[in-house]
């Protein structure tokens, strides 16, 4: 059997057709044995966020109605940073009954995520522990405030070369 009076191409196309087939389900098995990070908003998973996604706006619009909350660290720094929120109300008067929980973590990396609780409390300053990062560069700061039956969600993107902080 010769190859060279125009069989060639079936064989061909046939082999190109297994090796995409092929990629395909590589594909699908290395994502399927990848971890799913959590939401870098919500400090849930992805679906359950998504899911809950009125929900979440819901709460924002009630917590903002009745409380205002800052990030008010001076800065991000690798040798040590201390992270401080202020929460009052819409009158400006501080509020000591907050329940705040932090996450300090890498954008899409949660390997170094570090979680703050039990802040001192003094005048509606939340200051956590001093913490120490393990490296320079940008961090997701995600904070989660209950003030009795609302809660909001405040995240701040942080760097540790630059001064400023920005919600998102």
């Amino acid at each position: 059997m010769s190859l060279a009076n125009g069989r060639i191409w079936p064989y061909a196309i046939g082999i190109s057709i297994m090796l995409v087939f092929s990629a395909c389900i590589v594909t699908v098995v290395v994502a399927n044995t990848l971890p799913v990070e959590n939401s870098d908003t919500y400090m849930m998973g992805y679906h359950e966020a998504d899911a809950k996604a009125n929900e979440l706006i819901q709460a924002k619009i009630a917590f903002d109605e009745k409380y205002k909350i800052e990030y008010i660290t001076d800065a991000l720094h690798v040798e040590g940073s201390t992270i401080k929120y202020r929460v009052t109300d819409v009158n400006s008067q501080p509020v000591n009954s907050a329940k705040i929980k932090v996450i300090v973590t890498r954008p899409n990396n949660h390997k170094h995520d570090q979680e703050l609780i039990n802040p001192s409390v003094e005048n509606g300053i939340y200051t956590f522990n001093t913490i120490k990062l393990p490296q320079e560069g940008r961090w997701d700061i995600m904070a989660k405030a209950n003030v009795l039956d609302v809660q909001r969600f405040y995240n701040v993107k942080a760097d540790t070369r630059a001064k400023e902080a920005f919600e998102y």
